[in-house]
């Protein structure tokens, strides 16, 4: 819930866990709070610094396997996050966020590593191939209806434990390696799509400012958005769509 009507938005850890981009998702969740009026900041966290328990979003991005220990050493010693998600903070992790988000995940030297515990889930090394390219899937219909696309480059394998739900369905990609992208489980939330996947996804990125505002927000009509979304989207259905005539000779 929105304090003092600020959005507080904490980039956690962008010093080690920002490596494709994915600090821009801080920025589109702020600029479509200005657009409708509402007040929004960014309280940056990197190393070293302690982590409140009084912010609205907590966003985390990508990372390598040194940087996912580090970050979980660091959250683990300041648990701020932690804190605010149980008292219903809103919580978006990509890609090695949202590994290091679950109960534990193993690196590709094999050591397994315990998590944040705040998703049920579990990552392991996948495939031999390197998840590289275009995602498109459909997101749980309890969240919202708009296809999500976004670019994936891991090598992790997820699975969903009981408590958490698949945040999407894949069309195209890989994803968690299973069908599905990405988890969620109460407010907080993770997935493969870099992109910034905020800036690809207008409707994800309102959910998530819907949760923390605590009321529906009014709808923003930006043509140009609108129309590179669309773009987007046409062009990775290209790509499923030859896929599967390939696989058809």
């Amino acid at each position: 819930m929105v304090h003092d009507s600020v959005v507080r938005i904490g980039l956690v850890l962008p010093d080690v866990l920002g490596t494709y981009g994915d600090s821009g998702n801080a920025t589109v969740l702020l600029k479509r709070l200005e657009w409708r009026g509402i007040r929004g900041e960014v309280v940056q966290l990197g190393v070293g610094d302690p982590v409140p328990n009084s912010l609205d979003i907590y966003l985390l991005g990508g990372g390598e396997d040194r940087a996912q220990t580090l970050a979980v050493s660091h959250l683990t010693e300041h648990p701020g996050m932690q804190q605010a998600a149980a008292n219903g903070a809103v919580v978006m992790a990509v890609c090695a966020g949202l590994q290091i988000l679950g109960e534990d995940f193993t690196g590709s030297d094999g050591v397994t590593h315990g998590g944040l515990g705040l998703l049920d889930v579990r990552t392991t090394p996948g495939s031999s191939t390197r998840a590289v390219g275009e995602l498109l899937t459909l997101p749980d219909k309890e969240l919202f209806a708009d296809p999500m696309t976004g670019f994936e480059n891991h090598q992790g394998h997820t699975q969903l434990g009981a408590s958490a739900r698949p945040l999407s369905r894949v069309v195209y990609g890989t994803g968690n390696g299973e069908g599905h992208d990405g988890a969620y489980q109460g407010h907080v939330l993770g997935t493969y799509m870099h992109g910034p996947v905020l800036a690809r996804n207008p409707a994800f990125a309102d959910l998530m400012l819907t949760w923390a505002v605590g009321s529906p927000l009014a709808p923003i009509d930006i043509p140009a958005i609108s129309q590179l979304r669309n773009e987007r989207r046409r062009a990775v259905q290209q790509m499923a769509n030859r896929r599967k005539r390939l696989l058809r000779f």
